[in-house]
């Protein structure tokens, strides 16, 4: 009795052990992935006058990287850099403007170049840039020095006898690209190009050409006018709500490439921008809306202009300010309203007040992590932001998104580039069909194998016979699926590409060939049937299957040259259209097929053999035949057992992440073809996880996948559960 209550005690520890285990792991996963989903929120930290008011009209505010210094230029040509803080000025510089001339146009390049234009009523322009030096002094305090570059020079440079009155510039570490649009209506265009050292952070320090353009023939009426980072694109946005798209990668010979209207007739244009990396760009116009568009490639080669997405903003709009370094970018209105937005995940972020008044002119900080905003009165409004994840939705993660440089909205995991512009894609829909299509072919070979294996050597083989393949497809279970993995990309893989027609034959021929040998075992006299033990009929089928595998394997090469000019793949590409990946479902249906078929096998045989005797020896005496009772008696009350055998090698096959890993190509693609790879959520895990920064939306976006693989385990396993119960009620009357 001791013994018998300890045992009852220990196994009820441990199976609440397990559970307790289960809900833990599951806990933690949301623990981790909780965050992505808590919204933004903002929270003021300073109100202060404008610093230096006098100096007039606020052209540009900015933000240095680490949120304590800003800048504020002025019309009259001044920049104030004060404490975001307090608002104390820490340095005021005056611009090197022509005695009598007038700033008539700004426009500023791409945040992180820290370089923006004025053009001067005399129709010159100048090109500046604002930097900050940073430096530790030994007791670990941090000071952060402002200053102004002329990289260019510090003479403006003459451009048209008329004044300027829209201008556009963007900046690189190759040179700088501006255009100017002048009172008549006409465009000049200059490229600085480096020739040979790089820009040194105070100034000039190298050589430029200077190359010059002209576009005749514009609108007076232009409004906006952005260049794109690699100096190639040129937009002039007319106050109208029309735009000119121009190429001008050769700046001397300008060539328009298309006019559109990128607000509905009736609709003004407020403010226009670049998301970062100047692929797309932001229209918001008075009716409250904020359009994306962004070059897609037609049918003739050509790159049109999409209207790809809009956002819904509250009150009037009056500021549009992208963030620097994320596909985000926050709206503000005449109400003192403001409004974050993500543009790949087309969600909305935050909304909050700032003050009741008029926003002018607002910046955020490079990390996105602070607001510096400057209400009609002349108030300056310091805002702390937390925004820490706001590329997930369910919208991005779910659904199909228009991603930059695609032709089309698509299903797309792409969690990293090489440049900081990259627009992440966090689609979970690739990497759950991976998973589904390699459980699906795995489970398409193992399950006939090892259920009929199963039922055969159950049922039909000798006892003796039995004794012996029973272990030694059970220990087939112990054998590391890295291994598996590493047969299956470096030798299994190169197999079957070049074996692909015999391959094909084997499942043409084996079957015939099986069917032929049963035939001619039918054929053979009585006497020779006698003298084959029973339950050793399959043994000896095992020389005639290994001699249909290779016969096919030698068919193959010469039914290749005959039927498809010797290039199968090439005749699947061309004339079928199916692309040939060496490593794809059909490697990984074969390799996943070997690992799971172990298990099914065990369960089912097992399942299989324990029906009792009675059940089948009265079928047999009321005059059913051997395989009516299989079907009729055996499998059905076996068939909880076999039911639960086939879901966990589902389960099996669902979190299999070692021979995917290693014999696929790894490419999330949505293509169900058995010549294609794939990429599936356990092996996304096993490679980005290591390189993933903790805490960050990739790291996070990581965990979810994790947990939706858990909850397909969960699913599965929870539907065996119940269909196996329900089997078990039905047939344990048999």
């Amino acid at each position: 009795m001791g013994l018998d209550r300890a045992a009852r005690y220990g196994i009820a520890f441990g199976g609440i052990s397990v559970i307790v285990a289960i809900v833990l792991i599951f806990f933690y996963l949301l623990y981790v992935v909780y965050p992505l989903f808590v919204p933004a929120d903002a929270e003021p930290l300073a109100d202060y006058a404008v610093p230096q008011a006098t100096a007039g009209e606020t052209l540009l505010l900015a933000v240095e990287e680490q949120g304590e210094v800003g800048l504020r230029l002025t019309r009259g040509g001044q920049a104030v850099f004060f404490e975001t803080a307090s608002g104390r000025v820490i340095k005021t510089a005056a611009l090197p403007l022509p005695p009598g001339s007038r700033i008539t146009a700004f426009a500023a390049g791409v945040p992180e170049s820290g370089v923006f234009a004025l053009g001067l009523d005399s129709g010159a322009l100048l090109l500046v840039r604002h930097v900050y030096k940073t430096a530790y002094a030994q007791d670990g305090t941090r000071s952060i020095t402002p200053t102004l570059a002329y990289p260019y020079g510090e003479a403006p440079l003459d451009l048209a006898p008329e004044a300027l009155v829209a201008v556009g510039v963007q900046s690189s570490d190759q040179g700088v690209t501006a255009a100017a649009v002048t009172v008549s209506g006409g465009v000049e265009l200059i490229r600085y190009t480096k020739e040979e050292s790089f820009l040194d952070i105070g100034g000039a320090s190298g050589d430029f050409t200077l190359s010059r353009g002209r576009i005749a023939g514009t609108a007076a009426n232009i409004a906006t006018v952005l260049i794109d980072r690699i100096q190639e694109r040129l937009y002039l946005i007319e106050e109208s709500g029309r735009a000119r798209f121009f190429d001008i990668s050769e700046i001397e010979t300008p060539r328009r490439v298309e006019r559109l209207a990128l607000v509905p007739a009736g609709v003004a244009i407020v403010a226009a921008d670049f998301l970062i990396g100047t692929t797309s760009l932001l229209v918001a116009g008075d009716d409250g809306q904020v359009r994306q568009w962004f070059p897609v490639r037609s049918d003739d080669n050509e790159e049109k202009l999409k209207l790809v997405r809009s956002f819904d903003t509250v009150g009037g709009l009056a500021v549009l300010v992208p963030e620097h370094r994320r596909k985000g970018f926050a709206t503000f209105t005449a109400d003192g309203r403001f409004q974050l937005f993500n543009a790949t995940a087309h969600r909305l972020a935050l909304t909050d007040r700032l003050a009741e008044t008029p926003v002018m002119r607002a910046a955020l900080a490079p990390r996105a992590n602070f607001l510096l905003a400057e209400t009609d009165g002349g108030r300056l409004h310091w805002w702390r932001i937390h925004n820490e994840h706001p590329d997930v939705s369910w919208h991005a993660l779910w659904r199909k998104v228009w991603y930059e440089n695609y032709e089309e909205p698509a299903y797309i995991w792409q969690s990293s580039a090489a440049t900081n512009d990259f627009e992440p894609k966090y689609s979970l829909v690739p990497l759950s069909f991976g998973t589904l299509k390699a459980a699906f072919y795995a489970m398409l070979f193992a399950v006939p194998v090892s259920i009929l294996g199963a039922i055969y050597t159950g049922y039909f083989m000798a006892p003796r016979m039995r004794g012996s393949v029973k272990p030694v497809i059970e220990i087939m279970e112990a054998l590391p699926t890295v291994i598996l993995g590493f047969l299956a990309g470096l030798w299994l893989a190169p197999f079957l590409e070049a074996h692909l027609a015999g391959v094909f034959a084997i499942l043409v021929i084996t079957p015939l060939g099986i069917l032929c040998f049963s035939y001619l075992y039918y054929l053979l006299p009585q006497w020779a049937k006698n003298r084959i033990p029973e339950g050793w009929e399959g043994a000896l089928l095992i020389p005639g299957l290994i001699l249909l595998v290779g016969l096919a394997l030698a068919l193959g090469a010469p039914l290749e040259e005959w039927l498809f000019a010797g290039d199968l793949k090439g005749w699947m590409t061309n004339d079928l259209g199916i692309s040939f990946d060496q490593r794809n479902s059909m490697v990984v249906g074969i390799a996943m097929g070997v690992a799971v078929i172990p298990t099914i096998f065990s369960i089912t045989e097992d399942a299989i053999f324990s029906v009792p005797k009675h059940l089948t020896q009265g079928s047999l005496a009321r005059g059913a035949t051997t395989g009516q009772t299989m079907v009729r008696v055996v499998i059905l009350t076996a068939s909880p057992g076999i039911f639960s055998a086939v879901m966990i090698g589902v389960g099996r096959a669902v979190g299999e992440t070692m021979i995917v890993l290693m014999a696929t190509g790894n490419t999330p693609v949505m293509d169900f073809s058995i010549f294609q790879g794939m990429r599936t959520l356990s092996a996304n895990i096993a490679v980005e996880m290591p390189e993933s920064e903790v805490n960050s939306t990739h790291y996070r976006v990581l965990f979810l996948a994790a947990l939706v693989l858990f909850l397909f385990t969960f699913f599965f396993n929870t539907a065996a559960e119940l269909v196996r119960q329900r089997l078990r009620e039905k047939y344990s009357s048999l």
